[in-house]
């Protein structure tokens, strides 16, 4: 298979038509397959380095982003409306030392439209994923990722989109921050059985939000748009046991970070 097929994409919209082989072409942003409750929508975009030191991954776009895609310039749609979030759990993280909270919106802007520099930004799931339930489509909700990755059609997807994007990594690349942990780490358990899947090799937990193949380190973060105080605790702004899960996240990150400055050297 070629190896361009196999990376991280470039800033802007993916060409990729994996997951819809039926179909004599695709029209982004409205090309649909549906099976069963769940369906997908053919609207692939990547932003920042396609190199990258760092990966930051959702698992697919929300609502907000997704009903931005006709609308709002590309470089507003990723992470729209909770870019302070994303920031700040960065920040935590170590990712961007020496940012003030005032700057932190305007860091996370210049970081997505940047093609050159440390951070590619997407989705776990490239397209869109939404699931019919109470007589509408919907692409958010509790526990969607693992009740999407249970059923054959999610399985299917999901692993497309892992085998192509995450497979072959950059050398660069050793740092994945995946958003999103789910009620009882439920997400980051679907999440590493589909590195495991994709990638291969000899996986280990580095702690209970981070694991590792001795190439790459995927951490675990709170959503960014989790709802109520998810966020503030997860922070460390309330007193709350979540916030361990901030403290293993970071302690993950400087490991990474660790191994990748003594590979360059």
């Amino acid at each position: 298979m070629d190896k361009a097929l196999n990376s991280l994409p470039a800033h802007g919209r993916v060409e990729c038509q994996r997951c819809f082989n039926s179909c004599d072409a695709i029209d982004f942003d409205a090309t649909k397959r549906t099976e069963g409750k769940w369906r997908i929508t053919a609207n692939p975009l990547a932003w920042g380095n396609s190199e990258p030191e760092v990966v930051v991954l959702g698992f697919w776009k929300g609502p907000t982003q997704a009903n931005a895609l006709a609308s709002a310039p590309l470089d507003d749609i990723a992470y729209k409306g909770g870019r302070k979030n994303v920031g700040k759990i960065l920040k935590r993280l170590g990712l961007l030392p020496g940012v003030q909270e005032h700057e932190l919106v305007p860091t996370v802007d210049r970081l997505i439209a940047d093609r050159r520099g440390r951070f590619h930004f997407g989705s776990l799931v490239r397209c869109t994923v939404e699931r019919f339930d109470k007589g509408s489509w919907k692409s958010s909700g509790g526990g969607m990722l693992d009740k999407f990755t249970m059923v054959p059609f999610g399985k299917e997807v999901s692993r497309n989109c892992t085998e192509r994007f995450l497979k072959d990594l950059p050398a660069r690349t050793r740092l994945i921050v995946m958003f999103g942990l789910g009620t009882n780490l439920n997400y980051v358990e679907a999440s590493f059985d589909l590195f495991r899947h994709a990638r291969g090799g000899q996986w280990k937990r580095i702690n209970d939000v981070a694991y590792t193949d001795g190439k790459v380190v995927v951490v675990h973060v709170e959503h960014f748009k989790s709802q109520g105080n998810l966020v503030p605790r997860w922070l460390g702004q309330d007193v709350h046991p979540r916030s361990r899960y901030s403290e293993l996240a970071a302690q993950a990150v400087a490991l990474a970070l660790t191994e990748n400055a003594r590979a360059a050297s």
